[in-house]
């Protein structure tokens, strides 16, 4: 079998509206309704979903989003109503820094990025 590539995610959520909202002004992610219970999103080369017929839980398949700086990234996210679990954390010696935060429909998500803030890399 030749090597796949992940290019579709759906992600619950129970309110549209405020995942629409929180995806679009923390990651720049294009929304639109595709149906009453169901939203495409666009993000770079990724397409998805937001589905309002699926749950939130803390125990499912995890995505992270890479992202310039952490620091800035956790400041939308808790101004956008999203929730910090785990702050910029260096994943070690010139392997970037990572944060873990919940959106507002209580979906755990990650950050990545190769840097904690603009000045530190």
């Amino acid at each position: 079998m030749e090597p796949c590539k992940i290019e579709w995610l759906i992600i619950p959520a129970p309110d549209l509206d405020a995942a629409k909202k929180f995806y679009e002004r923390v990651f720049g992610f294009s929304v639109s309704k595709y149906s009453e219970r169901f939203w495409v999103f666009k993000s770079g080369t990724l397409s998805g979903g937001l589905d309002a017929d699926l749950i939130p839980n803390e125990k499912g398949i995890r995505f992270s989003i890479t992202v310039s700086a952490i620091d800035k990234a956790l400041e939308a996210i808790i101004r956008e109503g999203g929730t910090i679990i785990t702050p910029g954390c260096s994943l070690g010696a010139k392997a970037g820094f990572y944060a873990k935060f919940k959106d507002p429909n209580g979906n755990v998500l990650e950050l990545y990025s190769e840097m904690l803030n603009n000045n530190t890399k």
